[in-house]
């Protein structure tokens, strides 16, 4: 292995190991208080790295209000924040603070299988045979993580189930919108990116203006600052730098560390105990997904912030 890609490897696992523990700093931030919502942390949380990964854009001479020269561009990114960023990034801090950062992540990792169901229903893309078989490892996996294999009892709440596959349908949505705009190059990926989360952020302010009383604490304003620093602008920025020295596959697979940084954490920080149903559960879901990456690798980071 090279020394780039050996770099390239090294940043890549640093982005998915941030994005996993993004999803700690927000469980902490909810044990702080119930008046902090899923919907203040995505509202701030879009608006301010929209605002910031746009400054950066300009200044690397991105130009990112060009896309208002094209209606078309701008209502894809439209698009992509509100049907793509919203549900990934919404749904995921909802499955986070109804349950925890572990099981919210793993659940948003079936994402890919909805891709797959997406282009064999309407682009007549049908899955190859390791698809399949895939999917079907995922989902027993989801169903051992939701009953512990008992078919009249769910051990996780529906509301933590709901927003988890919320968040792994934003996962495809947020991969499939854009996905002709960056193949092409036709707009740079942090300008889709940045306009996408500010479009998002807004959106969602306007359906929900009315604002939680944030208690002022050093702690409230340490956690979001993570989750804006740690959790977006920096894995951001290292998995887009990453795919200079290594493939797409190598990134995709890379994505385990994820759950796998989330599940440590939740189990050191917050004292989480995992049954043998929720690690053979985990497990299958992670090597399903790895499965599927080796066969075709799905770079969804490319366009989300996890």
């Amino acid at each position: 292995m090279t020394n780039k890609k050996v770099l390239g490897t090294v940043m890549i696992i640093v982005a998915c190991t941030f994005w996993g523990i993004s999803g700690l700093f927000a469980k902490a931030l909810f044990n702080v208080s119930s008046s902090i919502t899923s919907m203040w942390l995505t509202q701030t949380r879009m608006i301010s790295a929209g605002v910031i990964l746009l400054i950066i854009s300009q200044f690397k001479g991105d130009r990112p209000l060009q896309i208002f020269h094209n209606l078309h561009d701008a209502w894809v990114i439209f698009a992509y924040g509100f049907f793509g960023l919203v549900p990934v990034q919404f749904g995921y801090f909802m499955a986070v603070q109804y349950g925890n950062a572990s099981i919210a992540t793993v659940l948003q990792f079936v994402g890919p299988f909805f891709i797959i169901a997406y282009l064999a229903a309407f682009r007549h893309i049908p899955p190859r045979r390791i698809e399949i078989i895939s999917a079907i490892i995922a989902f027993i996996g989801v169903f051992i993580i939701a009953t512990h294999g008992r078919m009249n009892h769910l051990a996780v709440t529906t509301l933590v189930l709901f927003w988890g596959i919320v968040a792994a349908i934003g996962v495809a949505t947020n991969t499939l919108i854009p996905q002709q705009m960056l193949r092409t190059n036709r707009v740079p990926s942090m300008v889709v990116t940045g306009w996408g989360l500010l479009f998002a952020g807004l959106a969602l302010l306007a359906i929900h203006p009315g604002q939680p009383h944030i208690p002022n604490l050093p702690i409230v304003w340490i956690c979001w600052l993570g989750i804006l620093i740690i959790g977006t602008l920096i894995p951001f920025q290292l998995a887009n730098n990453s795919l200079k020295y290594i493939d797409a596959t190598t990134f995709s697979l890379m994505d385990a560390f994820e759950p796998l940084a989330a599940t440590i954490g939740s189990v050191l920080l917050f004292n989480l105990h995992m049954t043998g149903a929720d690690v053979i559960g985990s497990v299958l879901v992670i090597v399903a997904v790895l499965a599927i990456n080796i066969q075709i690798p799905i770079r969804h980071r490319g366009s989300e912030i996890g």
